[in-house]
């Protein structure tokens, strides 16, 4: 059972009356829905639809913890504060350093990650070390069943939501109301317009660095994220890839041939032109 400390996270709580109808009509998460064992992705979105702040959150007693990278988190503050108002809503950043995240364990403290619920796995956060300094091997878990973060895989305010899978993974709500940016991401839904998609990348050797570009007949379909030796993620446009694989076009990272797959639990696949052509 790996309990891997996470010392770059860091937590805001948000407290008083009206906190969970404030933050439901805020941010992308459904917390009507929110159990009081479950940590979900959600994110503070800019009016355009993308991503300013992603984090996780779940139920602290009659509040809410955001996890966030630390360096998110003095600028999450002051984005919440400006949004609050009057309304009688109350936010703190916490001393507790750092977040430690365990597999196939579950305890009255910790709370279950629903993107890692969606691949099998049970996954559990709770605030403050309470294990190893490995980081590395919840790289490793990340990377295996294509769960990208913010930072290594993508740039905040650059990433829509779809494009990391916050339409599957339990980070976007579809059944609630109006929330920053929702008009575009609900456009995106109903249209089926989303084509950059998180992609599990596998190379023969080692993967060349982070931000790589990868490219198919010399043109880019995406670049690489978080690397894990041969293996890696990759946010791309999963029509050019769809057609490079059908067309048997190489895809490469740098110089280096690799595959693509989506990971499993996302039910996705590759669309090539004659499914487009067909819908």
């Amino acid at each position: 059972m790996p309990a891997v400390f996470l010392r770059d996270r860091s937590f805001l709580r948000v407290t008083g009356a009206d906190a969970e109808s404030f933050l439901h009509n805020l941010i992308t998460t459904d917390l009507a829905s929110l159990g009081t064992d479950e940590a979900r992705p959600g994110a503070l979105l800019t009016p355009q639809g993308k991503i300013l702040f992603d984090f996780m959150i779940w139920r602290d007693g009659p509040g809410f913890l955001l996890e966030t990278d630390a360096e998110q988190r003095d600028g999450l503050l002051k984005r919440l504060t400006m949004y609050r108002l009057r309304a009688p809503v109350d936010f703190a950043a916490i001393d507790t350093e750092g977040v430690t995240v365990a597999w196939d364990e579950n305890t009255a403290e910790s709370h279950r990650d629903s993107r890692f619920a969606k691949a099998g796995i049970t996954l559990t956060r709770t605030p403050g070390q309470h294990g190893d300094d490995a980081e590395t091997l919840h790289r490793t878990l990340r990377i295996a069943n294509g769960i990208a973060v913010s930072g290594p895989d993508f740039a905040l305010q650059d990433a829509f939501p779809h494009d990391v899978m916050m339409d599957i993974n339990g980070g976007l709500g579809f059944r609630k109301g109006c929330y920053v940016g929702q008009e575009v991401v609900s456009r995106m839904q109903h249209r089926g317009t989303a084509r950059r998609r998180v992609v599990i990348v596998s190379g023969g050797a080692d993967l060349p660095a982070t931000g790589t570009e990868l490219t198919a007949s010399g043109k880019p379909i995406g670049t690489l994220g978080s690397i894990d030796g041969a293996k890696g993620l990759a946010i791309v446009r999963i029509d050019r890839a769809g057609e490079a694989m059908a067309a048997g076009t190489p895809i490469l990272a740098a110089d280096r041939e690799v595959s693509l797959t989506l990971p499993p639990w996302s039910g996705l696949s590759f669309p090539t032109q004659t499914d487009e052509a067909s819908a």
